[in-house]
């Protein structure tokens, strides 16, 4: 009896790791590793944020800022798709925050508007220029002020990748910019069943 215990056990561990190995995602798959580890800021609605706010969730993050005129817009409209493919019910167990790499412009009111205007569930996150940068550095995100010759206001050029976490708070996928609203919803959906 006790042989056909241990039996049993061995292969339920067995098959536990075989679920783990049968995780196919589209993104690159970048689990253990050693940064975006944490953040603290703030979100639009003024509350204090940091990634341990969303355990039990999987949670997007996108580095960006609402007066960008293309790449922000777009990677939040395919989240926006990827939401709706997942239907109301694993949406509800995602979190996408945007954290503004322009705190000059993107105040707490105006990413009001912007962030919740693609989903609103979404969240936007801002802190003091120095917050900020701190919370690029963790996440290895670039971004500079760059203004174009004749141009009376400037751009923000930023790294255009959304990092995802498991709903444990383990950072695990890399979305280059224009990533499929398809695919992000199916990695989104192993995530959730793999918990």
């Amino acid at each position: 009896m006790k042989a056909l215990l241990w039996l049993a056990l061995a292969a339920g561990i067995l098959l536990g790791c075989g679920r783990q190995a049968e995780l196919q995602f589209t993104g690159t798959d970048i689990t253990g590793a050693a940064f975006g580890r944490q953040f603290t800021l703030t979100d639009h609605n003024g509350q204090p944020r940091t990634l341990a706010d969303f355990k039990g969730k999987a949670v997007a993050i996108f580095f960006g800022y609402t007066h960008c005129p293309d790449v922000c817009p777009t990677t939040l409209t395919d989240l926006k798709a990827a939401m709706q493919l997942l239907g109301p019910e694993l949406a509800g167990k995602v979190q996408v925050l945007f954290v503004t790499v322009d705190p000059e412009r993107d105040t707490p009111e105006v990413l009001r508007q912007y962030v919740p205007y693609f989903h609103p569930s979404f969240l936007g996150l801002y802190g003091t220029p120095e917050q900020i940068a701190a919370t690029a550095r963790e996440f290895k995100v670039h971004y500079a002020k760059h203004t174009e010759a004749g141009a009376s206001d400037y751009l923000v050029d930023h790294t255009a990748a959304t990092y995802v976490f498991d709903p444990i708070g383990r950072i695990r996928l890399f979305w280059p910019y224009g990533h499929p609203a398809k695919d992000m919803a199916q990695d989104l959906r192993q995530l959730l069943a793999a918990q």
